[in-house]
């Protein structure tokens, strides 16, 4: 007898939680050069904890998988995701350090990141039992190399849509991109990966490698390639005060969508509106909006 999984969740989120320490500056500093910073925000980060919080505050039902340690940075980091709705059952919790990010973001919304994480803190294989969850959708980001394939397989076996947040070119995105439904990647991984030297011969590409195609090309908007055929999607034009995080809300958003059924045409939208919202707000996950945020933002567009 085939046993019911015991609870349902419509985005579950794996890979990346960070905690970003984000700071406003005048301009970025030159070499061997102190300056002082305009503005300072502590919040949780990383791709697919961000991911989490847009598809909860979608008002979907939305999980994280990854690891925070037990630490200052872990614990915040933990409690924002609990209050923001997010299920936390499978964190895993450790003696290693949280994965950290310093981002300095310019006046005009550029910014610089550096990243730690310890090494062994990655989920090791066969860590994850899948088997007690029945899921929509799940988003990988590829920082669980470990875990992410094989549960990419279980998800096709199961017929549960997968969606990869492709940032960059690491081992961990380049195993998932022909084992997802969705390969959603910024342009550097698009043409980096595909070897192509414009969007649209690598949009072209890459749909040998999954059925559906989007590459994020920032504010020229984007571009993609399914079965529906092929288009473009100019972006939404805001004052841009940190554009940390919007590629992170877009696929997170994307993926409620996609758990929603809505139609292409409008995840589309939806997702493209979130990641430019998030670009007026400092900090990532403060910049997330709500799905009345969205639609409000949407109809004053038309």
């Amino acid at each position: 007898m085939k046993v019911k999984p015991s609870y349902t969740i419509d985005v579950l989120c794996v890979g990346a939680g960070t905690y970003d320490l984000v700071y406003s500056v005048d301009r970025h500093p030159e070499a061997d050069e102190k300056i002082r910073a305009t503005s300072f925000i502590g919040c949780g980060g990383g791709p697919a904890a961000n991911g989490a919080v847009a598809a909860a505050h979608f008002g979907l039902r939305a999980a994280f998988v990854g690891y925070l340690g037990h630490d200052i940075f872990g614990n915040a980091h933990f409690q924002e995701l609990q209050q923001a709705g997010v299920r936390t059952d499978h964190i895993a919790r450790g003696e290693y350090s949280s994965a950290l990010s310093v981002v300095i973001v310019k006046p005009d919304g550029n910014r610089a990141l550096v990243n730690y994480r310890n090494p062994e803190s990655y989920l090791a294989s066969g860590s994850f039992d899948f088997s007690s969850i029945d899921a929509k959708v799940i988003l990988f980001d590829g920082h669980e190399p470990r875990i992410s394939p094989d549960l990419a397989r279980a998800a096709r076996q199961r017929n549960i849509v997968t969606v990869l947040d492709a940032g960059s070119i690491h081992s961990g995105t380049e195993e998932l991109a022909s084992l997802v439904d969705y390969l959603v990647c910024s342009e550097k991984f698009g043409l980096g990966f595909s070897g192509e030297k414009t969007e649209d011969r690598a949009v072209e590409k890459l749909s040998s490698y999954a059925p559906n195609v989007i590459i994020t090309i920032g504010d020229r908007g984007l571009v993609w390639k399914n079965q529906e055929g092929s288009g473009r999607l100019e972006p939404f034009k805001v004052t841009s005060v940190d554009t940390t995080g919007a590629g992170d809300v877009f696929h997170g958003v994307l993926a409620a969508c996609l758990a929603q059924g809505k139609k292409w045409s409008d995840s589309l939208r939806y997702a493209s509106a979130a990641g430019a919202l998030c670009c007026t707000k400092t900090g990532a996950r403060i910049g997330i909006p709500t799905k009345l945020e969205i639609e409000e933002f949407l109809e004053s567009r038309q």
